[in-house]
């Protein structure tokens, strides 16, 4: 394949001089390419929505949302699956990011990683992927050998698949049941695609991850309700969402949290259901997670 042809790897004409501009117009012209990428996001609406709904099948089904993929869009598939503990408190193994070379790679780029299809394969057997997981490639190119390996084999196990890539008429979209594709077109720098593509791949991971986290109940109206309240500043923003969640005062919400073991959702339950930490836990988990239903207010 002729990767010159690709739109992520075109010269952009009006960043021509960019070696010549000052800091200002430099950043100016950056800022002006940057706006176009939410415009691209906005046009795959449909398509991110229906990987949303597989993810959350998955989930439910208790299946994984599993990002694969190399360079800078393995790690943002990474970065977004290990903020969902702290965020939704989903167990580690709930959302997995898999990187071209391993762990390692996330610190130190181990490129030639990115050719090696079969690798993808092996990394997926290692966390032992079955029919029930949703496994998602990013590859700003659309190209990348290892995550073309990597669906084709997720496809032989029966998982779902869900392709983000930057360019058009994707290489990767042809192994994947769900494609999305947001063209954001050539780089201020050309082919960096840690800029305008890394942008879009972010924002699509963490609609496909925040959008599937609310379907499951892990949101109370646009409460994080499951945050892990595991230092200071969570702490503080735990009890702040109790006492929007419920009206109450800091002191009460505080009383309501040390009850519930430090989980805010259940100490709103307690709150607006008006019963112990017991009797709210048993109601979030016959109510599947969904705070509107253990409390009774649909």
């Amino acid at each position: 394949m002729d990767l010159s042809t690709l739109g992520t790897e075109t010269r952009n004409e009006r960043t021509a001089d960019l070696d010549r501009m000052p800091v200002t117009e430099l950043l100016s012209v950056m800022n002006d390419e940057d706006q176009t990428v939410a415009v691209a996001v906005r046009d795959a609406l449909p398509e991110i929505g229906a990987a949303v709904e597989a993810i959350t099948e998955s989930l439910r089904r208790g299946g994984r949302l599993i990002y694969i993929g190399a360079g800078t869009s393995g790690r943002i598939g990474l970065l977004d699956a290990v903020e969902c503990p702290p965020t939704f408190g989903t167990a580690p193994e709930q959302v997995v990011g898999l990187l071209s070379g391993g762990p390692g790679a996330f610190a130190m780029a181990v490129e030639g990683a990115e050719d090696e299809p079969s690798r993808a394969a092996a990394d997926l057997d290692e966390i032992g992927l079955n029919e029930l997981d949703t496994v998602v490639g990013l590859a700003a190119s659309g190209r990348t050998p290892y995550v073309v390996g990597g669906l084709q084999h997720a496809a032989a196990k029966g998982a779902t698949t869900v392709t983000i890539a930057c360019n058009r008429d994707a290489v990767v979209s042809r192994y994947a049941d769900i494609p999305i594709e947001i063209p954001t077109g050539p780089e201020a720098l050309t082919g960096s695609t840690r800029l305008k593509a890394g942008t879009a791949e972010k924002m699509v991971c963490n609609m496909l991850s925040t959008a599937s986290m609310v379907r499951l109940g892990k949101a109370y109206g646009n409460l994080m309700v499951d945050v892990k309240a595991s230092n200071d500043k969570l702490v503080d923003r735990a009890r702040r969402i109790v006492v929007q969640a419920t009206g109450t005062d800091p002191d009460t919400a505080a009383e309501a949290l040390r009850a519930a073991d430090g989980h805010a959702k259940t100490a709103i339950v307690m709150l607006l259901a008006h019963c112990t930490a017991e009797e709210a836990a048993r109601r979030l988990s016959e109510a599947h997670g969904d705070t509107r239903t253990a409390v009774g207010r649909l």
